[in-house]
């Protein structure tokens, strides 16, 4: 019982990390003037977790040749999903302001990914304490950049700063179901971990390049676009930096 309390308080504390992104876009000015090159951090951070975090994982747990399926099989998931947003949105009559599928894809991606953080932080704990703290500290450094990421994302694509908190919040939950999940059933989560981070990274990829990137070439701006290039680029390095220092 001691070590479920120790990794609820974990996964919680990880998912209040989510909250950050208010106190970055505040201020309306401030959420204007940087948002659209956030985007540019935000697929940075996507590729990242993808190539330089989720992936060495499955290659040190064991790369079977059936994970590139499971990476496809994301990839196809994503696009049918957005197709389906597309259409739900086409034959909606509500005229609110139109938010972007892409926002509800990175907030599925978002939420399988904390998922897996939290199966990771329960494991952690469940081999010995000190590994359970030093895994809940790993996962907040790299959960600081992406949910700041998630937030400008969502703000972006159409969401309210109040609807972009609550729903980042919500996906960081996933954190505790994953946790829980990973103590009751953790025979069956070290067997599918694998698979369900192939399954992530695909979605990731996804996002990044087929709706995030192309937001990006929208900027014909030779300065503006540099700055883009070198925030796409300092989204890559900052997860991998974190990896580096942090690894879990």
């Amino acid at each position: 019982m001691q070590v479920l309390i120790q990794i609820l308080i974990a996964v919680l504390f990880v998912s209040l990390v989510s909250v950050l992104g208010i106190f970055i876009f505040f201020k309306q000015k401030i959420m204007n003037k940087f948002l659209f090159f956030l985007v540019s951090f935000a697929a940075g951070t996507l590729l990242g977790v993808a190539f330089l975090d989720l992936l060495p994982e499955i290659i040190e747990e064991g790369f079977s040749e059936i994970m590139p399926i499971f990476m496809l099989a994301g990839i196809l998931s994503f696009f049918v999903l957005e197709k389906f947003l597309h259409w739900h949105h086409h034959h909606t009559e509500e005229k609110e302001r139109e938010v972007h599928s892409f926002t509800y894809l990175n907030i599925v991606g978002d939420a399988v990914h904390n998922f897996l953080d939290g199966a990771v932080i329960a494991v952690s704990f469940m081999a010995n304490t000190a590994l359970g703290i030093a895994t809940t500290i790993a996962v907040i450094a790299h959960e600081i950049p992406q949910e700041i990421a998630d937030f400008s994302v969502l703000i972006y694509g159409g969401f309210s700063r109040m609807k972009a908190l609550v729903y980042n919040f919500l996906t960081a939950l996933t954190a505790v179901i994953g946790a829980l999940f990973t103590y009751f059933f953790s025979s069956a989560v070290e067997n599918s971990h694998s698979y369900i981070a192939a399954f992530t990274i695909g979605g990731f990829v996804y996002i990044a390049s087929t709706d995030l990137i192309p937001e990006i070439h929208k900027e014909k701006n030779l300065r503006k676009s540099f700055v883009q290039l070198i925030l796409l680029a300092l989204g890559i390095f900052v997860i991998w930096v974190v990896g580096e220092v942090f690894q879990h």
